[in-house]
């Protein structure tokens, strides 16, 4: 993944009193949130997903590289799908990331690219261990 040191990471969302919330990145990127079940585009919810097939599929990468496979590799991709609790309180109880690398790879060594991947992805990092969520006022 990149050095986070060196990349200013956090994010801002901000909502009136209608619409949806604008987000809003350190870096400056922007993106809209959208709630109703047929609009295109990300909730939160989709953020989340997307947040660790991104870094699953960047983290592959890496991998590959890492394993001398780097120039086998054509294409990666992660599709990942969570699963929400059926109790209180609403969240995720469990992903599901299917990998799928594209090249001229065994089985063994597309295994061996998605394992690394999740080792090495901080965002795979962060949701296995629970991490402590901090909130405050301004």
């Amino acid at each position: 993944m990149a050095d986070l040191k060196s990349r200013p990471i956090g994010a801002t969302a901000t909502l009136g009193r209608a619409g949806y919330p604008a987000i809003r990145s350190a870096t400056g990127g922007q993106l809209d949130i959208v709630t109703g079940s047929s609009q295109p585009g990300f909730n939160p919810l989709d953020l989340l997903l997307a947040s660790l097939a991104a870094c699953m599929s960047m983290s592959a990468r890496i991998a590959a590289r890492e394993m001398g496979l780097h120039d086998m590799v054509e294409r990666v991709t992660a599709t990942v799908s969570g699963e929400k609790a059926v109790d209180e309180p609403p969240r995720f109880v469990g992903f599901t990331v299917v990998m799928t690398v594209v090249g001229t790879l065994d089985h063994d060594q597309r295994m061996a690219i998605a394992h690394r991947a999740e080792e090495i992805c901080t965002v795979s990092n962060s949701l296995a261990v629970r991490p402590t969520v901090r909130v405050a006022t301004a």
